[in-house]
């Protein structure tokens, strides 16, 4: 199904329409309407589904058909910061073109960041996402504007349970309107979800989906790495390979723009893409990748899906994606169609917690190969005790924000 038949406003469709957004996957194809309908939703969809769309595309209308403006109006709780960061870059690529604002707030940053959100949350930003501690933090002083909240999202709700955050979330919800539409997405459905659904939804839709798995044509493979040895390693897989089409993706726009500005130093052709750029800066740079004016092209996650390109070699990336649902967007850019191809991440020691949770969803390992003798050796793969691709998303791990 095409988004254009969901009759979304102009301006939302204004921004996927820029970023490559046409067709939707099956949990957006079953959870919107339900969501337009107003009606509550229990969907189980793993990450790389499409489930974060599913949710934030029908929110963003229906907020954008309200015309209010200056109160919180949707709440997205998450079981952690880097899904929470994920999640709000998401959101800025879905609404590039509309009025809708938002704010990320989680633990773990200084107390600069805790001021702007105060001030957000006071002064009513449209979509809210956040950690569950750090939202109590906020809620408990008295200052947040919940009152005209319509929509609460609860993602990703069977890790939070394995976290510990019940009690959280259930002191979260009774801060809010009674009266409001609830949305509860979660991997597994095991007796503690359907509890919580009993507790926090009425007469919700159910809805189930299985996750997309990388296809097969793609090789994935992997360097562990310290942070100095990323720009000599991509040198080196870079050297002899004007003729490769290929697809760097980097986590952060700064992240971007220094690594193309190294690449285009080297003589390498080579382009950046992010959403500084205005739509037609955009559209020039994917024309010259897809025409072959250029063979590389350096890009931020929130672009992954509006690069439809069937013949891309390689695809790297330069750092570990912050959701697995990235990983399978990113590497998806190749191997399309009937053609093969190669899928490199670079993994520091920071990230490989990350990349175990990718694996593990994966349910297998990704082959590690030796660095390049004149790199030196790089750090241990050592993500956590007792790391089995195979278990379950939420097992052996503590709790943060």
């Amino acid at each position: 199904m095409k988004f254009q038949e969901y009759n979304f406003e102009s301006s939302l469709m204004e921004s996927l329409e820029a970023f490559g957004f046409e067709e939707a996957t099956p949990i957006q194809e079953k959870a919107i309407p339900v969501i337009l309908e107003g009606k509550d939703l229990i969907a189980s969809a793993q990450t790389g589904t499409g489930k974060t769309a599913a949710f934030l595309l029908p929110i963003i209308h229906k907020i954008l058909q309200s015309g209010e403006e200056g109160n919180i109006q949707a709440l997205i709780v998450v079981p952690t910061r880097e899904l929470a960061m994920q999640i709000d870059q998401q959101l800025e690529g879905f609404s590039y073109y509309t009025s809708v604002s938002s704010i990320a707030v989680y633990g773990g940053t200084d107390g600069t960041s805790f001021t702007t959100e105060k001030i957000a949350l006071s002064e009513g930003a449209d979509i809210v996402i956040g950690t569950p501690g750090r939202l109590l933090a906020h809620l408990n002083m008295g200052y947040v504007k919940v009152s005209a909240l319509k929509y609460l999202i609860l993602d990703e709700a069977d890790r939070m349970l394995d976290m510990g955050f019940h009690e959280d979330i259930m002191r979260i919800i009774s801060n809010l309107p009674a009266k409001r539409q609830n949305l509860l997405f979660s991997a597994t459905m095991p007796n503690k979800i359907r509890d919580l659904a009993k507790k926090v939804l009425e007469s919700p839709e159910e809805i189930s989906i299985a996750m997309s798995k990388p296809v097969e044509k793609v090789l994935q493979v992997a360097y562990v790495l310290y942070d100095n040895q990323k720009i000599p390693l991509i040198k080196y897989l870079l050297e002899g390979k004007k003729s490769h089409i290929i697809l760097v993706f980097c986590s952060t726009k700064s992240s971007v723009k220094q690594l193309n500005k190294e690449l285009t130093a080297l003589g390498l052709s080579s382009k950046e893409i992010h959403s500084d750029l205005e739509q037609n800066e955009r559209k020039a740079v994917l024309r010259d990748f897809s025409s072959r004016n250029i063979n590389i092209l350096v890009a931020t996650d929130v672009l992954s899906r509006g690069i439809d390109i069937e013949d891309i070699d390689l695809v790297i990336n330069y750092d570990v994606p912050n959701d697995a649902e990235d990983y399978i967007h990113r590497i998806g850019r190749t191997a399309r169609a009937e053609a093969e191809g190669v899928a490199i991440t670079f993994i520091n020691e920071k990230e490989q917690r990350k990349f175990a949770d990718i694996e593990r969803l994966l349910g297998s390992e990704v082959m590690k190969l030796r660095l390049p003798s004149h790199l030196g050796e790089g750090p241990a793969y050592n993500p956590g005790k007792g790391f089995n691709p195979s278990r379950k998303r939420g097992q052996n791990k503590k709790r943060r924000q």
